[in-house]
């Protein structure tokens, strides 16, 4: 199969920094549209944060949320268009942080849209300082002698507070860290897709992802980073698959 740019990816140069995963994922999301949705609408919420500008790199509408909004925006977009393909796309500062309320009563609520959920352990647009997902020990701008669970208390584990929730469909964490990863996170993008579509609730898929300007390395050391320490703390998998009885 030829290699080729996704249809519904425009050909705008991306602004991320050298290395970045948004640019994986953004890809990701794009191959599952081409593939399975290119005759449906489909409307995504940008958010605040890094990612701001994902509306200029697909050629589809968007719609711009306040910071930590954006699951708030997707519940309106999706409840006022029900047969559209809505998707938020978040950083962790922005679910994991102010916006916490709002997607823990978005997926309560069994709202029947998806959250991607970009996780780079830092407020990477703002200079790296410590996030809600900082593991023990990571070193930010915030926490020069690494995060103390004592004094700054523990990372926060988004996904594992929603399974137990009634109206969450699906939950699944997954890395950008190698090409088997990264597979499987097209994988879990698909199938949350495909529930939405089957109308069936909430679902969330969580992608580590890496920040090499602010956690001070080069790509490839960024990747192996996710690989020989995140991973320690954040375990990777599907949680919840209410379709598939899990």
């Amino acid at each position: 199969m030829k290699f080729k740019r996704p249809e519904c990816l425009t050909k705008e140069s991306m602004h991320y920094c050298p290395g970045c995963g948004h640019g994986i994922i953004h890809r990701l999301i794009a191959e599952v549209i081409d593939e399975d949705y290119k005759e449906s609408k489909i409307i995504g919420v940008a958010p605040v944060g890094c990612a701001v500008f994902i509306y200029d790199y697909f050629n589809f509408d968007f719609v711009a949320a306040a910071h930590g909004r954006a699951t708030a925006a997707a519940t309106g977009v999706k409840r006022s268009i029900p047969d559209a393909l809505v998707f938020s796309y978040q950083g962790d500062g922005d679910i994991a942080a102010i916006g916490t309320s709002e997607v823990i009563h978005a997926a309560t609520r069994g709202e029947n849209f998806t959250a991607i959920f970009v996780n780079n352990g830092v407020y990477a647009m703002t200079g790296g300082q410590m996030a809600p997902t900082t593991i023990p020990g990571q070193v930010t701008v915030s926490s020069p002698y690494g995060r103390d669970p004592k004094v700054q208390g523990y990372h926060i584990k988004l996904c594992e507070m929603l399974v137990p929730l009634d109206g969450v469909a699906f939950v699944a964490r997954t890395s950008i860290h190698n090409l088997k990863n990264i597979e499987l996170t097209k994988k879990a993008i698909k199938r949350a897709f495909e529930i939405q579509m089957n109308n069936e609730g909430f679902s969330i898929i969580e992608v580590l992802s890496n920040c090499p300007t602010n956690w001070g390395l080069s790509p490839w050391e960024s990747m192996k980073r996710i690989e020989n320490e995140v991973l320690k703390y954040y375990s990777l998998g599907i949680f919840k698959d209410k379709g598939r009885g899990i």
